[in-house]
């Protein structure tokens, strides 16, 4: 019933979506007790999966652990009730990492509110201003460079705890440079014990999934973790020695807005908001197909922006939809936003009891969990595909974003990365834009007479600023009488173009020679009508194909002779 009700409901329109229309009141108009028993049994599976990663992400995150559990329960719930998607599951997610550390270190815990929250607000105006298609815009290889990117720096962040290096008191590492420097530098206080401890804890998560997918390899990891620290003698950091634990609920705390902290913190605010748009909507997207189903991303994207607001005003950190997570909601039968919900409630009940047994968990055991994290979201066979099939200006800007991010950090290299792929874009635009003369007795599939005195030039391909040289090549001789402009494959003209041809236009008409512009597309057409281009030509020097352009240049030819 259900795939039969989302093959009705993609049948629509895209233009029937309304801009907020959450997917949780469309579920329960056909919801049943079975779907709510599969729900109810998909969201304590999904919160079991997010319970380890959402502590190791807050600390990869440079903030305390339960604020990843803070952020999926609050913006997991807020995200579900509201969201355009039946079973997108939000949280803390890798790609914010490294972004979270920065703000922390530079702007503190407050700072992070601050950007959290705005990136909220930034998130909601993109749903109700349609943003929601835009994403689609953003190329495939900046997104596949800063997510190799970002994944590459959560390696870099841990491989302190997992080799269990001491760094000196008054190490500055936050960017990646720094860390590696920090790591090299303290490299002789490396511990033993804690390699070990993450060697079996990395093991467990790679070799379990093997036996069973019905339990967390990143669970088990974690209690065997445990385990070894508190059974055998060994001198291992665990989350307990570095952070406080606590498990007392998310409180609301309003952020002390100021215009200069807005305006400090705005840059980090639009990186948040457009990295959580990108990540939520391929989570969508990817959910889609995996249930037959269509989600409206302008109500996804406002529900992102509530549900980051709601995780700012109540201690959490920026969250996403996660794809992982989403996939195991959907493998294990949840198929509305109530699954969700339940995930949510799931974790607020273990953060309220059984938090503070999270102070036993090793610190290389969460270090092994986040090197899994990493090798999951680096999609280094799409990296090595791209490198090799790929034209080498799409390499160009993949490479170019990926060493950004980890150099740099994520809003350097999506910036550049566009500004690359712009530039790359309109010269390859450009390169599609010419200008070639017919010869005699030769047309385009068919021959076709040129009469005398005349010459016929076709255009092809766009025409805008970085094309306007073409026009140049429209030259005569004392000779010709009529110019002929065959405009059928010209997809788009833009002002700078247009100026360029009435010049051209302008240098024949001085020399007596008129000039016929055949089969002119809508889209051209309209820009020279509104520039009053046409009016300046005079309409009857605009026509439908070239045989009716032949035939006024041969009437020119007769009467000239």
């Amino acid at each position: 019933m259900l795939k039969t009700e989302n093959r009705e409901e993609r049948g629509f329109s895209r233009m029937t979506m309304k801009i907020f229309e959450p997917k949780l009141i469309l579920s329960l108009k056909q919801y049943s007790g079975k779907q709510l028993a599969a729900d109810l049994i998909a969201g304590v599976i999904v919160a079991i999966i997010a319970l380890p990663l959402s502590i190791a992400l807050a600390i990869a995150s440079g903030v305390s652990p339960e604020k990843g559990l803070y952020t999926a329960i609050v913006a997991g719930f807020v995200i579900a009730l509201f969201g355009g998607s039946r079973v997108n599951i939000s949280g803390p997610t890798a790609a914010f990492a490294t972004i979270v550390a920065g703000i922390v270190a530079s702007y503190g815990i407050g700072g992070l509110a601050h950007a959290t929250v705005m990136a909220g607000i930034l998130l909601i105006l993109m749903g109700l201003l349609r943003f929601g298609s835009l994403i689609k815009y953003i190329p495939l290889t900046i997104t596949t460079g800063f997510t190799s990117g970002i994944a590459l720096t959560i390696v870099i962040g841990q491989i302190k705890d997992f080799l269990g290096l001491t760094f000196a008191p008054g190490t500055h590492a936050v960017e990646t440079v720094e860390k590696i420097e920090a790591i090299v530098a303290s490299i002789t206080t490396f511990n033993w014990q804690a390699l070990v401890v993450g060697l079996v804890s990395l093991t467990v998560l790679i070799l379990f999934p093997r036996i069973t997918k019905k339990i967390p390899a990143s669970l088990v990891a974690v209690v065997v973790g445990v385990l070894m620290v508190k059974l055998l003698p060994l001198e291992v950091n665990t989350i307990g020695d570095l952070y406080t634990i606590t498990n007392t609920p998310p409180t609301f705390a309003l952020p002390n807005f100021s215009m200069d902290a807005i305006i400090e913190l705005f840059p980090s605010a639009v990186t948040i908001a457009v990295l959580a748009a990108i990540e939520s909507l391929l989570s969508c997207v990817v959910s889609d197909g995996m249930i037959g189903d269509r989600h409206n991303s302008n109500t996804e994207l406002i529900a992102q922006g509530l549900g980051n607001v709601a995780s700012g005003l109540l201690g959490g950190i920026p969250a996403t939809g996660a794809i992982a997570r989403t996939a195991a909601n959907v493998n294990n039968g949840g198929r509305s936003p109530i699954s969700g919900m339940v995930h949510a409630v799931v974790l607020f009940l273990i953060l309220v009891l059984l938090m503070p047994f999270a102070a036993w968990i090793p610190m290389p055991t969460i270090a092994a969990v986040l090197f899994i994290v990493a090798y999951n979201m680096c999609e280094w066979r799409r990296f090595v595909s791209i490198c090799k099939k790929a034209p080498a200006s799409d390499i160009l800007v993949l490479v170019l974003t990926f060493l950004l991010t980890v150099i740099f950090d994520l809003v350097v290299a999506i910036e550049v990365g566009l500004i690359v792929t712009a530039f790359l874009f309109m010269k390859r635009m450009a390169d599609a834009a010419h200008l070639r003369e017919w010869k005699r007795n030769e047309g385009d599939t068919r021959e076709k007479p040129i009469p005398p005195q005349t010459v016929v030039y076709e255009m092809d391909g766009p025409m805008f600023f970085a094309a306007t040289d073409r026009f140049a090549d429209i030259h005569t001789n004392g000779e010709v009488r009529t110019v002929i402009l065959r405009m059928r494959s010209v997809p788009s003209l833009d002002i700078s173009a247009l100026r360029a041809l009435e010049g051209a236009w302008e240098t024949l008409r001085t020399e007596g020679v008129t000039v016929i512009f055949s089969h002119v597309g809508e889209g051209p057409l309209a820009v020279m009508r509104h520039a009053g281009f046409v009016e300046r030509v005079g309409e009857e020097c605009f026509v439908e194909n070239i045989d009716e352009a032949l035939a006024i240049a041969e009437k020119n030819a007769a009467e000239t002779t």
